[in-house]
């Protein structure tokens, strides 16, 4: 009888710990949540003539940096293609364009650390490649971003970097944070801030179910990358 109620106990503790890590990361998502949206309210009051659905549309360059992971591309790709076209829409025309992945794999090998011409054309091979292009990437766009910016920053380049995913398997938040602070050097008085924006695609959320620790992080990140460098965090609320 001590035996089973030892038992007993230890996995009612364990349950116990289960429920209030879960209570925890609720928190941080509706904490997350409520932030992102309350600076979105503060973003909107900023005059329209720069903005094109909340996001700032002044930049001469642009590069995506797309999680390539199995569940993005098992789950979200049709959604991924559809927003890749709406960001491009913005800009009906750039200096110049790239397409990385999360672990920093370019999506056209002969253009490593070049720019893409902006034209139809390119557009479209653009588009069509993204179709069927899957390299390895760990669900983590620490690579692409710090690629990114180490590639193509430069003061006098107004950069805008997209990143589109859902979630995070870093191990910190806080050393991608200051990585991304450290090369693209924040001086608001004479420029050169690369603006990062970032698309949360709810891959990880499913109705009923807590979303896991990596998507709760990605959120985490996002934000935090999209309010230092002058950018705009969206989570979408559905893959339709």
């Amino acid at each position: 009888m001590t035996d089973v109620l030892t038992e007993w106990r230890g996995t009612a503790a364990a349950v116990l710990e289960s429920l209030a890590q879960e209570k925890e990361q609720l928190k941080l998502v509706q904490q997350v949540l409520s932030e992102e949206m309350l600076r979105l309210q503060e973003a909107s009051s900023i005059s329209q003539n720069d903005l094109v659905g909340g996001i700032p549309a002044d930049s001469e360059y642009i590069i995506f940096v797309i999680d390539t992971s199995p569940s993005m591309r098992g789950t979200a790709w049709e959604k991924v293609q559809k927003e890749m076209i709406n960001i491009l829409d913005i800009y009906p025309e750039v200096k110049g364009l790239q397409v990385l992945n999360g672990y920093g794999y370019y999506m056209f090998d002969a253009y490593q650390g070049q720019w893409l011409e902006d034209n139809p054309d390119q557009r479209d091979q653009i588009l069509r490649t993204l179709q069927q292009w899957a390299p390895s990437d760990p669900s983590n766009p620490v690579g692409g971003i710090e690629g990114a910016l180490r590639d193509f920053y430069e003061r006098d380049r107004k950069i805008s970097i997209y990143i589109l995913g859902d979630d995070f398997q870093g191990r910190s938040v806080k050393r991608v944070v200051d990585m991304v602070n450290q090369i693209n050097q924040i001086d608001r008085k004479i420029g050169g801030l690369a603006r990062i924006h970032a698309i949360g695609f709810p891959v990880q959320f499913t109705a009923g179910r807590e979303p896991g620790a990596g998507a709760i992080k990605f959120a985490a990140l996002m934000r935090e990358l999209s309010y230092n460098n002058g950018g705009t965090f969206v989570g979408l609320n559905s893959l339709n």
